[in-house]
């Protein structure tokens, strides 16, 4: 009887000494609560990431003055989350594999290269040797050079600073080029790797493009490593963060000629018979696909409202003048040059009818890729920019996402905390864009292209 009378005495000495440390948060909270006010859960800056796995508030009382209230669960550095549910402590991986599309590294590997993009159909000869001019102008060589091309070295450096934050190795493979994933999974293997969280460097889920890669990775795993492949990440919002970091300081420098602006957020087409509901299945690089609509294009507008909405009214990067909801759109980029009908609106109609709405300078941004490449370097650098000054537009762009911090830190919070779902869903986008168009359904048509 006097060890239970000690026990309970014990317990609510914990409670009265549990109740007394968040007596100060709670205290601030429910003061706030009592004064007029706009609430929203905020990703503080990188500067700010110093420490610690916050659930921080920021409010705005009958004052005007942002208060921000915070509560620092563990020790765990850089983890700022948007809810409760991820105040528990992670644990580090033992290893994280990247995965990204792939690019040649001289113009002579180019036949090679578009085979194994294309499933091993290949392309005919000339539109192999337009890529290769393509490419040629975005500095791609006859013999690779030390550097090597643009998306593998981006790629290798955005591996090496994730490296350094998690502190464990991280691999990076490729589908259609080296380093190969099978022989990264090879060397993870020989390395003594037995589990990999697997990134897919899509934030877009597809069954198609994204689905590649998990059969790829899959396949050359084996039952030797465990693979934990996370994919569809398209609304984490350190992801939308820093697209908006780069897009900001692009739309000021915008503004200051006069011009009237529009932002023009693109992702990368895709064919529609591997978006589009089907009556039977259909067959696409040996995967049988399901009947049901594809998410891609869906998931590509939500990460651009979740962009835009950051510097927006009342956003985090709302400096200066916001952007508002009817001077940004949305459509598909680089539809392939080959094959059969691919979903849009293509950029060439969105440049037609910004034009046509009194528009003079459109501000670009592909939301599906986070590093330069030949559908940044090429498409929208030299070919847009053509079809702008044909229209009368400017055409101009963010810079791309590359060795961004913010970046970063979006992928270390996928690998420690999964990829759920966000607490609140943005509303799907289909308003925003010029065109409503998706190129009719079509019969299996021979492979196209993304390159």
């Amino acid at each position: 009887m006097n060890d239970l009378f000690y026990f309970v005495l014990g317990v609510l000495a914990e409670k009265l000494q549990l109740s007394e440390g968040l007596r100060p948060l709670h205290d601030a909270i429910v003061q706030q609560a009592k004064a007029p006010s706009h609430n929203k859960l905020v990703i503080p800056t990188e500067a700010q990431r110093s420490g610690g796995t916050w659930f921080c508030l920021e409010s705005r009382g009958s004052t005007g003055e942002k208060q921000v209230l915070r509560s620092a669960q563990d020790d765990t550095p850089n983890e700022w989350v948007e809810d409760t549910s991820k105040l528990v402590k992670p644990s580090k991986p033992e290893s994280v594999l990247l995965l990204a599309h792939g690019t040649p590294d001289a113009l002579g590997e180019m036949d090679a290269y578009l085979k194994l993009v294309t499933g091993g159909r290949g392309l005919p000869p000339h539109v192999v040797h337009e890529l290769q001019e393509r490419y040629a102008e975005i500095g791609l060589r006859e013999e690779p050079t030390e550097e090597g091309p643009h998306l593998t070295r981006w790629t290798l450096l955005q591996g090496h600073l994730l490296a350094e934050k998690l502190g464990v190795p991280v691999y990076v493979g490729m589908r259609n080029s080296k380093p190969f994933i099978a022989d990264v999974v090879a060397q993870m293997k020989a390395d003594g790797i037995t589990e990999a969280k697997t990134v897919c460097l899509a934030p877009q889920n597809s069954r198609t493009s994204v689905g590649l890669y998990k059969r790829a990775v899959e396949t050359a795993a084996g039952d030797d490593l465990k693979i934990d492949f996370l994919a569809g990440w398209a609304e984490h919002p350190l992801l939308a963060r820093a697209f908006a970091e780069k897009m900001r300081p692009a739309l000021d420098r915008a503004r200051t000629t006069g011009a009237r602006t529009a932002v023009l957020f693109t992702a990368h087409s895709v064919p529609c018979r591997t978006v589009q509901a089907s009556v039977k299945p259909v067959e696409h690089h040996g995967m049988v696909l399901a009947t049901e609509p594809d998410t891609y294009n869906s998931e590509c507008k939500r990460t651009a409202k979740r962009i835009a909405a950051e510097l927006g009214i009342g956003g985090s990067l709302e400096n200066g003048a916001p952007l508002l909801e009817q001077d940004w759109y949305f459509c598909f980029q680089s539809q392939g040059l080959s094959g059969g009908p691919w979903i849009g609106p293509s950029v060439e109609d969105t440049f037609a009818a910004l034009k046509q709405e009194g528009y003079e300078h459109v501000v670009m941004q592909p939301v599906g890729f986070l590093c330069d490449h030949v559908e940044i370097l090429y498409d929208i650098d030299i070919a847009f920019q053509q079809t702008g000054r044909e229209l009368g537009l400017i055409v101009s762009r963010a810079e791309s996402l590359n060795d961004s911090p913010t970046l970063i830190a979006a992928l270390e919070d996928v690998v420690l905390h999964g990829v759920a779902s966000p607490a609140k869903p943005v509303e799907d986008a289909d308003g925003v864009e010029v065109l409503r168009v998706l190129a009719p359904l079509a019969e299996p048509a021979p492979e196209a292209v993304m390159v």
